[in-house]
Formats: C-alpha cells, sequence, structure tokens
C-alpha cells in the first residue's frame, strides 16, 4: 500500500512491516503504540525503522493513519497514574 509519510511516498507490506520489526525489541511506551504481533511499539520507534528517517521528520499521526491503513491496531498509551507520596494517617497538611 502506498502511503506518504514526510512528504515522501513509501510502499508499505503488512508482512514486510512485521519482518522489520520482528527482531526489534520493543522501548518503553510513551505515547500511541501499535501492536504488531505480540508485541507493542511506540508508533514512532516503527516509523523509524521501516522508513529509515530520523523520528523528528514525521509525526505519530502520520505514522497511525499509514499502520492502521496497512490493519495495525494502534492505540494510545495508557496514562501513568503517580504514586501517592502520603502515609497513612497523615492530613491533607502532612502532620
Amino acid at each position: 500500500m502506498r502511503c506518504v509519510i514526510a512528504r515522501f511516498p513509501f510502499d508499505l507490506i503488512k508482512s514486510e512491516v512485521e519482518q522489520s520489526m520482528s527482531g526489534v525489541t520493543p522501548e518503553p511506551v510513551t505515547g500511541v503504540t501499535v501492536t504488531i504481533g505480540r508485541r507493542v511499539y511506540p508508533v514512532m520507534q516503527v516509523g523509524e525503522v521501516i522508513t529509515r528517517q530520523d523520528r523528528r521528520d514525521f509525526t505519530s499521526g502520520e505514522m497511525r493513519r499509514a499502520l492502521t491503513r496497512l490493519g495495525f491496531t494502534c492505540h494510545d498509551a495508557a496514562p501513568l497514574t503517580p504514586a501517592k507520596d502520603t502515609r497513612p494517617g497523615e492530613g491533607l497538611l502532612g502532620w
């Protein structure tokens, strides 16, 4: 399927994307993610691998559109919940 990413046309095939990502270890998830096989990758990492371009050259939206059109499942990362620092028995003022 022909996709335009960072103003450059790419002919991407789902099986080729899966093959390209087969030996790549997923980075920690920080934003939009894509499920390829049984692994979850950040879309920017996948974009960098399959286009061989710097991550600053394209957006996560461009990659999300392209990967969705290829049949991959893209989703937003779950927001991290900050750990509570209050100890049991302490009031709002920390006394």
